[in-house]
């Protein structure tokens, strides 16, 4: 059924994005797929390592301690990794969200609508478990509410490499909207919820570093020399306030034009659309492959080695019920907020899923935000403390939650892989050899 011939206020969800968006969409796909093996290794290698008899060899050296003492910043490389690295992983995600935002498909509340009530749903969801669950453990097991609400876009693309699905675009597109507005969410969460000791005086001195690259930004400068001081000026006053350094990641990212300018302009071809790209995407395009290469697979080598103790240690771990908690909501609660959030808002808006999808294909995409990990590591950390046992337990939980949720969303999505191989087949066919597949144009047409 075409567009046009929809019922009066009718739209669809899931429908397919302008082409250019959807090679930007899967360049990006790539990137984070590659990340996400990378991602998979440094856990392995992080849990073989603290699990030999070389494990004191590898605490040592998540321990070790590096920096400036009186900066605040003799810290160990485990917390370089969790608040000096993965404030590139946020700025990656401010860079992303003000594209949405400003020139994306979250600019249009017909398309916006959707992925931002599913992310809703999957962080509400899981939250509102996981404190059931551990109501009666005190107000420290409560603190882990927020470990299981977020969703890691890369993790979730490296089991859609291994088992080989070939997903449409428009769940392709769905799935990484989703973990834009969940890592929103969840920058919120971190900022608002576990940030303590605020100084006043320093946070309002980071504005001053901030202003300035702002400024050079919007003036489409983009020396590295220039930039480079000034962003770690922010992080480090950030860092000094009592606020989480990966908030400045992300305020440093809202910070750059999307919009691409004159000179952009007279450099065509640079972009997917063939016009040049802004300031936001050429950023985005160096650094994204350094996030998810390298500042992500470190930060996972440092947090996710856990000391198990054998058989008889991981039982007792997944006893706690702090661990309970966090596989039940990155399962259940996930699924269950994402899935149910998009049913209810396509019942309640006259809205429809598009040709050849099935709600079978969004409960697959809701098993797979389940897998949580970078974030959730992070809230696990900021929640019990790095080392802490409870911490260890709440690291054995995520990885045996997103492993779970990642096998579940397998068995949905492999089983549909055979209609999603003829979905792809026509979306590739350009009759016309004009170099843009034919469903793109009549999309375009349509809407």
């Amino acid at each position: 059924m075409p567009k046009s011939s929809l019922p009066s206020g009718k739209f669809r969800v899931f429908s397919r994005s302008t082409y250019p968006e959807y090679l930007r969409i899967a360049a990006i796909l790539r990137t984070e797929t590659v990340g996400g093996a990378l991602l998979l290794a440094a856990t392995a290698a992080a849990l073989i390592w603290a699990n030999s008899p070389a494990a004191d060899a590898y605490f040592g050296l998540r321990d070790f301690k590096v920096g400036y003492e009186p900066w605040h910043l003799q810290l160990s490389l485990g917390h370089w990794a969790s608040d000096g690295l993965l404030a590139l992983f946020f700025f990656i995600a401010g860079l992303e969200l003000k594209r949405e935002f400003v020139s994306g498909d979250l600019r249009r509340p017909s398309r916006a609508v959707v992925p931002v009530t599913a992310a809703v749903g999957g962080v509400a969801a899981p939250a509102i478990i996981y404190a059931l669950i551990v109501w009666n453990q005190g107000a420290e097991a409560l603190r882990g509410w927020a470990i299981p609400t977020a969703a890691d876009i890369a993790f979730a693309l490296a089991v859609l490499a291994v088992i080989n699905t070939h997903l449409p675009a428009a769940l392709r597109t769905f799935l990484l909207t989703l973990a834009v507005v969940d890592d929103l969410i969840a920058i919120g969460i971190i900022a608002f919820f576990y940030s303590s000791g605020l100084q006043p005086g320093l946070l309002l001195a980071a504005l001053v570093p901030l202003a300035l690259f702002a400024w050079l930004v919007q003036k489409r400068v983009s020396r590295w020399y220039l930039l480079l001081p000034l962003a770690a000026g922010t992080w480090g006053l950030v860092h000094a306030s009592g606020i989480h350094a990966t908030v400045a990641g992300v305020l440093l990212g809202f910070t750059v034009p999307v919009a691409a300018s004159r000179r952009d302009r007279r450099h065509p071809g640079t972009g997917t659309d063939g016009v040049g790209t802004g300031m936001a995407e050429r950023l985005e395009h160096l650094l994204r492959p350094l996030s998810a290469g390298f500042a992500v697979p470190v930060f996972a080598f440092f947090s996710a080695g856990v000391a198990l103790g054998g058989a008889s240690g991981l039982m007792s771990a997944l006893a706690d019920p702090v661990a309970v908690g966090i596989v039940a909501a990155l399962i259940a609660g996930k699924a269950l907020g994402v899935f149910g959030a998009t049913f209810l808002v396509t019942k309640t808006t006259r809205a429809q899923l598009d040709d050849g999808l099935k709600w079978v294909d969004v409960a697959g995409l809701a098993l797979l935000a389940g897998v949580g990990f970078t974030v959730s590591l992070l809230i696990a950390e900021l929640s019990f403390g790095s080392g802490s046992a409870r911490d260890g337990h709440a690291k054995v939980a995520i990885l045996a939650g997103s492993l779970t949720a990642a096998a579940l969303a397998a068995i949905v999505l492999k089983a549909r892989n055979r209609h999603y191989r003829r979905l792809e087949a026509e979306e590739a066919r350009d009759d016309d050899g004009d170099g843009v597949p034919d469903l793109f144009e009549r999309s375009e047409q349509d809407g």
